[in-house]
């Protein structure tokens, strides 16, 4: 018995020495940083800026030579960018914290139709893998669930709390359908060939999803006796209060999803992926309906597109007119998040400005999900959420950086990743 203690008193400390950084205590102390480029976020670029910012919200912002006091701590920024914290749409982060590990995996719930499943009430704020996003200036992210047809709720937190409920910008902010396949390839685990082949259900699956929300809105119409929280999660879609996130990358499934969404007379959807979403650029104009673009950094789906298409797509739907922000789904998604700056210094490569580029992950994000009356630019009487890089965000050579705010609170960006660097840096220096 006494070597058990002993040993569940070192797992103990073990667990407490990789526990997440302290989330940073309420401003105390009005900020101001003076010097720096600033980009805010919405086009506009400030050289030589001062942006201060008190008891969590930015009461100036504009250029170095205007005449006004300088109010608490000054941080000299010369030479430096300040840019608002970068929004991660679509994400798992703090959901899954190792995915071998049953136990931290609590993404995707049993069943087919969950809008009534909260992601919120799952997030991990000890996670270690969130920690890591906000040394590249990851500071705010969409909690999203996967799995079945209709996922769950998602909802928007900043990434430096104690718990869920402290974490929280916007709760339950929209619904996440994952739309029927009209083609899948073969699966080889199986011996099938890697080929495309019609998927004979489709028909079938999109008629289901139209009986789900029928079924919903006769409820909805009724005593709602007996209780059917599936249903009831639904409301918010017709009433407004809710945006229908659908996942969905071909152009015949785009098209047939917008058709969807009229018929039900839902009044907000995202498209999410959009593989193909150049190719029904101007039906997702005309019904003003933006898209959340999949991964920059992938591989092309057809053996007929063109080798760069992931890479251009950005540019190619801002240039027809699209509000269009990135988001980063796929393989090791969580770790792969804090990338997501550098995806956007890509489509830079592939014809966009660095400050169209920057409002992919910034103020059109902050749009597409609904806060942008709080986060996405730095605009006077939005939240002091922002960083001060070294060098241009957007490049991983020079996305370094010096400090981060949330909210106004001086986060921590030390992470085990950073006590790990100097841990060797320093043993290689002997």
């Amino acid at each position: 018995m006494k070597k058990l203690y002993i040993l569940l008193l070192a797992l103990c400390f073990a667990n407490f020495s990789y526990a997440q950084q302290t989330p940073a205590d309420k401003q105390s102390q009005a900020i101001s940083i003076e010097g720096a480029t600033a980009h805010l976020g919405n086009g506009e670029v400030i050289e030589n800026a001062l942006i201060m910012f008190e008891n969590g919200k930015l009461t100036f912002v504009g250029s170095a030579n205007a005449k006004i006091a300088r109010k608490g701590t000054v941080i000299d920024a010369k030479g430096k960018h300040v840019y608002p914290g970068f929004i991660a749409p679509n994400s798992t982060l703090g959901l899954v914290e190792v995915d071998a590990v049953r136990a931290s995996d609590d993404d995707d719930e049993v069943g087919t139709m969950n809008p009534h499943v909260r992601s919120i009430i799952a997030y991990n704020t000890e996670s270690k893998v969130v920690e890591s996003m906000r040394p590249n200036g990851v500071l705010m992210a969409q909690i999203t669930p996967r799995g079945g047809r209709i996922s769950g709720t998602s909802s928007i937190v900043q990434l430096d709390a104690w718990n869920w409920e402290d974490a929280v910008i916007k709760q339950d902010d929209g619904i996440h359908l994952n739309w029927p396949r009209t083609y899948s390839r073969g699966r080889w685990w199986l011996g099938e060939p890697n080929v495309l082949k019609e998927n004979k259900d489709y028909a079938k699956e999109v008629e289901e999803l139209n009986h789900f929300f029928a079924q919903s809105k006769a409820y909805l119409a009724s005593n709602k006796s007996p209780k059917n929280l599936p249903f009831e999660a639904l409301q918010g879609l017709t009433e407004g209060s809710k945006k229908l996130f659908i996942h969905v990358d071909n152009e015949k499934g785009i098209t047939d999803a917008i058709n969807f969404a009229n018929t039900q007379n839902i009044k907000n959807i995202v498209i999410v992926g959009g593989y193909e979403a150049n190719n029904v650029s101007d039906l997702l104009k005309q019904h003003n309906i933006p898209v959340l673009l999949q991964r920059v950094h992938s591989r092309p789906n057809g053996d007929d597109h063109d080798y760069d298409l992931p890479y251009k797509l950005a540019t190619q739907l801002v240039n027809s007119g699209v509000l269009v922000g990135l988001e980063n789904a796929g393989d090791m998604e969580r770790m792969n998040t804090r990338n997501l700056p550098f995806l956007a210094g890509t489509t830079v490569a592939y014809g966009l400005s660095k400050e169209q580029a920057l409002s992919l992950i910034t103020l059109n994000t902050a749009k597409i999900l609904g806060i942008d009356n709080t986060v996405g630019s730095l605009e006077v009487g939005k939240d002091a959420t922002l960083f001060i890089s070294e060098g241009d965000a957007l490049d991983m050579r020079t996305n370094k950086l010096s400090k981060a705010y949330i909210q106004g609170r001086d986060i921590s960006l030390e992470t085990h990743q950073t006590e790990l660097y100097k841990r060797y840096s320093a043993k290689y220096k002997q």
